[in-house]
């Protein structure tokens, strides 16, 4: 496998500097010169939190927190709470739909005992006019 001037000499990528090039090929012949990409590669890591071990652990890219390296790329973690944003909103999704049937159900029952919205509202101001007319009652005598 080839290498890259840049791994072979730690210099500026070859497209930027014609006198480097030419002495690296000198100097290293058959190295082929160095990509942007390559040229600019760092290799990044990032200690997991807590919370980010719980997260791994629970979208399934590792069996125990144990198991997880001191270090990881930021992308498995970017993966990771990716794939656990999905997993809330389906949970969430499952919980608005059994939401949904519970109500349907406690509002047949409420209509089986014919209980309404209506009703409450209506016996409420009933019960509010009534201690409004004893309270009125009670300021005149």
């Amino acid at each position: 496998m080839e290498s890259c001037w840049l791994s072979l000499l730690h210099c500026p990528p070859a497209r930027q500097i014609p006198a480097c090039a030419a002495l690296l090929d000198c100097v290293f012949p058959g190295a082929r010169p160095c990509t942007s990409e390559q040229a600019h590669r760092v290799v990044a890591s990032y200690k997991p939190s807590k919370f980010d071990k719980k997260i791994l652990v629970w979208t399934g890219r590792f069996k125990t927190e144990e198991d997880i390296p001191p270090r990881i790329p930021p992308e498995m973690l970017d993966k990771a709470r990716n794939k656990a944003r999905v997993k809330a909103c389906y949970i969430m999704i499952g919980l608005s739909i059994v939401a949904c049937f519970a109500v349907i159900a406690s509002a047949k029952k409420a209509a089986a005992r014919h209980e309404s919205l209506t009703s409450w509202n209506l016996a409420k101001k009933a019960k509010w006019r009534k201690e409004a007319a004893l309270a009125a009652e009670a300021k005149t005598k």
